[in-house]
C-alpha cells in the first residue's frame, strides 16, 4: 500500500497563517477548533539570536500511539496518515495521554485532528493547508518523493543553517509530516526522542487484553443495576399508593373536633 506525507520546510515558513485559515474554513471546523497552530519564537542574545515559526500540528507517527490506545478504532491507520472517524469515538481520552506531540483535541464528544483532508485528497483534491501555502513551505505525495525532496532542501538550507536536519525520517517510527528544520528540534516544540509514554505501554499490556472482559462485565453491572433501580421504583409506587388509599379511607373529623382544632 502506497504511503502518503506531508512535507514541512520550515527554512521556508514564514507564518502567516494562511494554512491556518484554509484548514478551518475547508474543513468547517467548529469556532473554538483549529488543526494548525503557528507560533514564532527568538532564543540567544545579540548578535547570537535565533528565531523561527512553531508549526504545530498532527505529524500522523507511523508508531502512532493515540491509535494504539483507541478502544473503538475511531483513530486509524489509512495509506501512511492517521485518519479519524468520530462516529464511533466514545471520548474516553485516552489518546491525549498517549500522544507524544500533544495533538488530539476533545470538544463536544468527539475527538479532532487532522486526518490529511483525507475526503479531498480521496476525490482528487490537494489538503486545504498545502493548496494555500503562498511560499511552498508544504507539500504532499507520496512519502518517498515528500523524503528525497525533503533531503534536497536540506542540503541547500545547510549553507546557511550548519544544524539544519530532517526531522521525521525515523522518530516514532517515521512520520507523515517531514519536517526541515533549521535548529534542533527542541526550539519548535519538539521531543528529540518522541517516546510512547507508560501509559501507552500499560494499555497495550495489560488494559487492552481486558477490555473485551471488562466490556462484558459492564453491561452486566449495568443491567443489574437497572433491575435494582426498577424494583425500588416500584416499591416506592406501591408505598405512595397505600398512603394515598389510606388517606381517603380516614374518617372525616367530627365537629367538635374541628372547633377545637379551630380553637
Amino acid at each position: 500500500m502506497t504511503s502518503y506525507a506531508f512535507l514541512l520546510d520550515l527554512g521556508k515558513c514564514i507564518g502567516c497563517q494562511a494554512c491556518v485559515a484554509a484548514c478551518k474554513i475547508g474543513n468547517e471546523l467548529p469556532e473554538d477548533t483549529q488543526y494548525i497552530h503557528i507560533d514564532e519564537f527568538t532564543s540567544g542574545r545579540y548578535p547570537q539570536v535565533k528565531g523561527g515559526v512553531i508549526n504545530h500540528r498532527c505529524y500522523h507517527c507511523t508508531d502512532a500511539a493515540c491509535v494504539a490506545v483507541c478502544p473503538t478504532g475511531a483513530l486509524f491507520k489509512e495509506n501512511g496518515l492517521t485518519r479519524v472517524n468520530d462516529d464511533i469515538c466514545s471520548a474516553c481520552g485516552y489518546c491525549l495521554t498517549a500522544c507524544p506531540f500533544k495533538v488530539p483535541q476533545l470538544i463536544n464528544g468527539h475527538i479532532h485532528k487532522c486526518d490529511g483532508c483525507a475526503d479531498v485528497v480521496k476525490a482528487g483534491g490537494t489538503p486545504w493547508c498545502v493548496k494555500t501555502c503562498p511560499n511552498r513551505a508544504l507539500m504532499y505525495g507520496e512519502r518517498s518523493e515528500i523524503m528525497a525532496e525533503a533531503k534536497r532542501r536540506l542540503a541547500k538550507l545547510q549553507e546557511r543553517y550548519p544544524e539544519a536536519r530532517i526531522y521525521g525520517e525515523t522518530e516514532a517510527g517515521g512520520l507523515g509530516v517531514i519536517m526541515i528544520l533549521p535548529n534542533e528540534p527542541e526550539q519548535y516544540e519538539l521531543p528529540a526522542q518522541p517516546q510512547i509514554s507508560g501509559f501507552t505501554g500499560a494499555w497495550q499490556k495489560v488494559v487492552q487484553p481486558a477490555s473485551l472482559g471488562l466490556t462484558g462485565l459492564s453491561l452486566v453491572v449495568t443491567g443489574l443495576a437497572a433491575i435494582i433501580a426498577r424494583r425500588a421504583h416500584l416499591k416506592e409506587e406501591e408505598l405512595l399508593a397505600e398512603q394515598a388509599s389510606a388517606q381517603e379511607n380516614a374518617p372525616a373529623p367530627s365537629e367538635e373536633t374541628q372547633d377545637e382544632q379551630a380553637a
